[in-house]
Formats: C-alpha cells, sequence, structure tokens
C-alpha cells in the first residue's frame, strides 16, 4: 500500500482545501443554525467538478478513485460536515452502485442527476429495520413491466431535496413468490413517492433526514438494479457497493476530527492561564498528542480501505476504518471542546457543533458495534448470525439475502 500522494493527487487535495476554506468555512455555522440544505455550497462543488467526480469519463465525469474522493471529502468536512456529507453521497454509496450494476440507461440517468448537483438518496433503514436491514418489509410486487412498491423508510439523508433515489425492497413476482432484495432507481416527483417527516437530528443540521413513503409507487422493470448474482444475492451485492458508503462516512467523521484538532491547537497556544500559553501544561499536551496520535491512525485505517477498492472498498477494512474514524470523531471533537474550556461549550465557538456533527458516525451507516459483528466474523472465519435462534433461525431466502 502506498500513502505518498502523487503530485495530481496534492493539486487535488490543495484545490478541494482551497475551495472549502473560502466557499464553506464562512458559512458553517449559518447552515447548522438555519438547517437549510447548502443549495449554494452544491454549486459551488458542482463547479470545481467534484459532484460525481467518481463517476467514469464516458458518462461525464472524472473517472477518479474512492481514494481520491476521500481527499476531497475530508477538506470539505474538515470545515463543513454537512458539506463533507453532500460529497460523500456525490461520489459514493448508491451513485457507485448503479455506476457499477446498473444498466447503459440507469447509469446515463444517475450521472445525468448526480453531475448536475443531486445528491442520491439510498433508501434502506426502516422503523422496524435498522442493523437488521435483511428484515425490511418494503416490497415491490411485480405486475407485468412494472413493480409496484409500498412500504416507508426513515432517517433518510437527503429526503426532500434528494432527486435520484436507490429503494431498497423485497421483490415478489407475479404469482407472488419472494426473489429476493433488489435496488429500484425512482426520481423525486414520481406519484407515490412521498418524504414523511423530517426528524430534528442532532448534528449535521444542513441535511435533512425524512421519512420516504412508497404508495403504490410503480417503477418500470428497466429501473431495477440487478447485481451480477441476481436478487437471490442482491442484497450482499448492493451492500457490498455500501462499502464505499462506509469509507466516505469515515472519512466525514475525520474531516470534523482534523477540523477540531486544529483549532484546539491553535487556542491552546494562544490561551493563557497563570501568565503563560496553556499549550506549556503537560497534562494538555497529553491530550493533543493522543488526539494526533488518533486521527493519524483514522486517516491511514480509511486510506487503506479506500485504496483496496475493487471496485468497491474490501468490506473488512471499510468497517474497520468506520469504527476507528467515528469513535476517533467523538473522543478528539471532545477533547477539543475540553480544551477550549467554557467557550467550547458555547455556542458562539465551533467547538459544540463539531460534537454534534461527529456523533452521528458511530450509528449510521452501520452501528460501530453491529460493524464490530462483521469485524469479529471475518478474522474468526465464521458466520455469526444475530438472530435468537442462530443458524437456524432465518429462512432460506434471508440467509440468501445475508451471505
Amino acid at each position: 500500500m502506498h500513502m505518498k500522494l502523487s503530485p495530481e493527487q496534492l493539486k487535488l487535495r490543495t484545490a478541494a482545501r482551497e475551495l472549502a476554506e473560502a466557499e464553506f468555512a464562512p458559512k458553517a455555522a449559518e447552515v447548522d443554525r438555519t438547517e437549510a440544505y447548502p443549495f449554494d455550497n452544491v454549486t459551488a462543488l458542482k463547479q470545481a467538478g467534484f459532484m460525481g467526480y467518481t463517476i467514469p469519463k464516458e458518462y461525464g465525469g472524472r473517472g477518479g478513485s474512492f481514494f481520491e474522493a476521500a481527499l476531497i471529502i475530508e477538506e470539505m468536512a474538515r470545515v463543513c460536515g454537512a458539506t463533507g456529507r453532500i460529497a460523500v453521497e456525490a461520489n459514493m454509496g448508491a451513485i457507485s452502485a448503479v455506476m457499477q450494476y446498473g444498466t447503459e440507461k440507469q447509469k446515463r440517468l444517475a450521472a445525468e442527476l448526480v453531475l448536475a448537483g443531486d445528491k442520491p438518496a439510498i433508501c434502506i433503514t426502516e422503523p422496524n429495520a435498522g442493523s437488521a436491514a435483511t428484515e425490511m418489509t418494503t416490497r415491490a410486487d411485480k405486475r407485468g413491466g412494472t413493480y409496484v412498491i409500498n412500504g416507508k423508510k426513515h432517517w433518510i439523508t437527503g429526503g426532500g431535496v434528494s432527486k435520484l433515489h436507490l429503494i431498497f425492497a423485497r421483490v415478489f413476482d407475479q404469482s407472488g413468490v419472494e426473489q429476493g432484495i433488489g435496488g429500484f432507481i425512482a426520481v423525486a416527483g414520481a406519484p407515490g413517492l412521498i418524504v414523511g417527516k423530517r426528524e430534528p437530528a442532532m448534528g449535521l443540521r444542513g441535511i435533512p433526514e425524512t421519512e420516504i413513503i412508497f404508495r403504490d409507487l410503480e417503477i418500470k422493470e428497466d429501473m431495477l438494479v440487478l447485481p451480477p448474482r441476481g436478487l437471490r444475492r442482491g442484497f450482499a451485492d448492493l451492500i457490498n457497493a455500501y462499502n464505499s458508503q462506509r469509507v466516505g462516512a469515515g472519512t466525514v467523521a475525520l474531516g470534523i476530527a482534523q477540523g477540531a484538532f486544529e483549532k484546539a491547537v491553535a487556542f491552546v497556544k494562544e490561551r493563557e492561564q497563570f501568565g503563560r500559553p496553556i499549550a506549556e501544561f503537560q497534562g494538555l499536551q497529553w491530550m493533543v498528542a493522543d488526539m494526533a496520535v488518533a486521527i493519524n491512525a483514522a486517516r491511514l485505517s480509511l486510506h487503506q480501505a479506500a485504496l483496496s477498492a475493487d471496485p468497491f472498498p474490501d468490506a473488512l477494512l471499510a468497517a474497520q476504518a468506520k469504527i476507528i474514524a467515528s469513535e476517533t470523531a467523538n473522543t478528539v471533537t471532545n477533547q477539543a471542546l475540553q480544551l477550549f474550556g467554557a467557550r467550547g461549550y458555547s455556542r458562539d465557538y465551533p467547538m459544540e457543533r463539531a460534537v454534534r456533527d461527529a456523533r452521528m458516525f458511530t450509528i449510521a451507516g452501520g452501528t460501530a458495534q453491529v460493524l464490530r459483528t462483521l469485524v469479529a466474523s471475518r478474522v474468526l472465519d465464521m458466520k455469526l448470525p444475530q438472530t435468537r435462534g442462530g443458524y437456524n433461525k432465518p429462512t432460506t431466502s434471508l440467509r440468501d439475502a445475508a451471505e
């Protein structure tokens, strides 16, 4: 694994930092306060070529790698977590699944939307199917050349502002026999695709998290994204694409931690108590050192996972990277707030926002606990079903979908 950035990658990171500092840093607090989606930031990302950066050149993108996208995402999240999250969704997750598994028609539709500034929404989580995603109840029933989708998702990032939706649903043929789990492409405004209530989220308030309700949503069969192993293994293949999203989410957490760390370092060198900068106190020096060590470890792990992509990041490396990055972000932002003292607790300073923004990443996109189960499964080379009945409880269809 080669971690040294090439001249082109250094240039890319510099361009991303300059854009983030000039355009997004001054607005970050306002985006958080108003909870308004930062459309102006999206326009700037689009003009810089950072929306759809990983889309292949033949579809209008830059053909960039997940590793290069991670360099961009960290710089965005370093100053504005919401903008970092948008950069993830525009380069990883749903868009990467469609560009890998989609038909020519699906790829061109998705590329056109994202390159025009859309942040796709990936619709998986349901009220009673979070970590146990294969227990989803949203269903797609085939009726001739159309699938009719009914169900409800929640905590859908970008609900109400996203145009491209990748909807995970249980698929049933015309006789009612279940075929597996598939991903369906739907565009906002389609009859039957309903945006429900918005969740009042703790952090990353510039991006809405909403319910998405499907009420007799009709989707033509040519908008079913069919992974190479078919519907029976559809969920496993689609979730494999989700490993890029995990690397992206971890990178947002890293960027938030890096931003808070830099501010804390500057503050302890400036702030004086007992007649000298508080950076001269050994207790605080060790806090700074621990923060630096953790950030470096998280960055190396994320870059290793991003570089493993073939075509998607390795599941074990992606899970390990998201665990360490998300937990590092929680620790580092809290330590940064501590170093700021009472000012860190004030909403006039960015530390409390960093703590709130970082908090979601040990939860969303795979909790730190369920990802540890994945890591343990790979390390032990054992299947570790979490149902009470262990190996005997899951139905054949559920087991096929999960494997």
